[in-house]
């Protein structure tokens, strides 16, 4: 019924001639009273418009009704387009008749309860209808849209890949444990490996779908679960990846440039301009004698921590790449540097100005002796891994792959304090609910 009596939405009736009459649905975002008129601001799916009440020109009872309704009732009004600069979008809808569809309590996201992160995410399904969290998410929708176009329209097949795992992608210390009827399996820390078996059917594959980290890490960086945009690559090299990771965020930044610049001015107060390939790419070498000359004390064969990505990133203006890690950095799966083999053929896409590292990424041993013997060299289980292996045995070409979060790239973008706010309902060691 109610959707049958919507005649327009809050973006398309602000461009409708004046006097044009209109039917709305949505929810009361904000409210208040001036003199004898009432002014409410109403939210859609597709953004905000000002409604006005007139005590002289609605019924009693009718502006009574609308002066008593609280913030986020949802409602259905009728009315007609009055063209005014001073409104937000230039428009305002005359209200002459008003129903309330959900009659909302006194709303408890006070203005001193903004000053509380805490008790907002505690809140979070009620705050995520605030301006900033709906822009952050429409913002975000439309980077995993930019991506996913990438990769069809690149010829990659979209695959699917299972959330239940018995053998460990990044490590075993960052695994989630369930109990899976008599037996134990995880939580998948990602999809690569079942990427790889695919790609013998379809040659280039990609996933969107969470993964899990066990970390108890306290980072503004860091989430338990984080959507995860991976792909792989059959016949490709390490350098063959790096272009698709180039070009992968080249084309998904542009689109929404296109698509929500109003959300993106919002939350950063600007529009980016998206970094065009190629990008810089950097040796971790090169990187670990620039940090030591910093006063970073870090060993070759080490990995980068928070204040070492954080450094090395504020060089840079644009993403850039750290390639070839040591062999003891990167898991069991990364193939060796034929013309150095103490370090891999591995590289990680850094943001800039701190933001640090948004994916990972390298070529894949193919060849089921040298990955056999990694395995042992790492002090794992062939056994864990057996059909792991068996791909190897039945024409496993070159390939290469990675893994973007989603996350950390929108905080990048947006210049976003905290992860937390780049998901609709964030999950860390310490936040569970809601």
């Amino acid at each position: 019924m109610w959707l049958q009596y919507r005649t327009s939405n809050s973006r398309d009736a602000k461009s409708l001639e004046e006097g044009s009459t209109v039917r709305l649905i949505g929810w009361i975002a904000s409210k208040r009273i001036h003199g004898k008129k009432v002014f409410l601001n109403l939210r859609d799916r597709y953004g905000y418009i000002q409604l006005v009440a007139k005590k002289d020109s609605l019924p009693d009872e009718l502006y009574s009704l609308v002066k008593r309704v609280n913030v986020e009732s949802a409602i259905a009004v009728e009315g007609t387009v009055k063209k005014d600069p001073r409104a937000p979008g230039g428009a305002e809808i005359r209200i002459h008749d008003f129903k309330v569809i959900s009659f909302a309590d006194e709303w408890p996201i006070t203005l001193s309860a903004l000053k509380s992160p805490g008790f907002l995410f505690d809140k979070r399904h009620l705050t995520i209808r605030g301006p900033r969290s709906r822009a952050i998410m429409l913002i975000r929708a439309e980077l995993i849209r930019g991506m996913i176009e990438y990769f069809l329209e690149n010829d990659y097949v979209w695959i699917q890949a299972p959330t239940f795992i018995t053998s460990a992608v990044e490590g075993g210390a960052t695994l989630f444990p369930v109990k899976y009827f008599d037996k134990v399996a995880y939580l998948t820390q990602s999809a690569q490996f079942y990427e790889e078996a695919a790609i013998c059917a379809f040659e280039k594959v990609f996933v969107v779908q969470p993964s899990f980290r066990s970390e108890k890490s306290r980072t503004r960086k860091h989430l338990t679960e984080f959507w995860h945009i991976e792909a792989e690559v059959a016949f490709a090299t390490h350098d063959d990846i790096m272009k698709v990771e180039e070009e992968l965020l080249y084309y998904s930044l542009s689109k929404l440039i296109e698509r929500v610049p109003d959300e993106i001015k919002f939350v950063r107060g600007d529009l980016f301009k998206p970094p065009e390939p190629p990008f810089d790419k950097v040796k971790y070498d090169e990187v670990i004698s620039v940090l030591n000359s910093k006063g970073i004390d870090i060993e070759w064969g080490e990995d980068l921590g928070a204040v070492a990505e954080r450094t090395i990133s504020k060089y840079f203006e644009k993403p850039f790449f750290i390639t070839h890690f040591p062999v003891t950095t990167r898991s069991f799966y990364h193939m060796r540097d034929p013309s150095n083999p103490e370090v891999t053929l591995s590289s990680d896409l850094y943001a800039p100005e701190g933001y640090g590292e948004i994916t990972s990424g390298g070529q894949r041993i193919h060849d089921y002796n040298e990955l056999y013997n990694k395995i042992l060299e790492f002090g794992l289980d062939p056994k864990e891994y057996e059909w792991y292996l068996e791909i190897r045995k039945y024409g496993m070409p070159p390939h290469a792959g990675f893994g973007i979060g989603v996350e950390r790239t929108l905080r990048w973008i947006l210049k976003l304090s905290h992860i937390r706010e780049s998901t609709l309902f964030p999950r860390t060691p310490s936040r569970l609910i809601p």
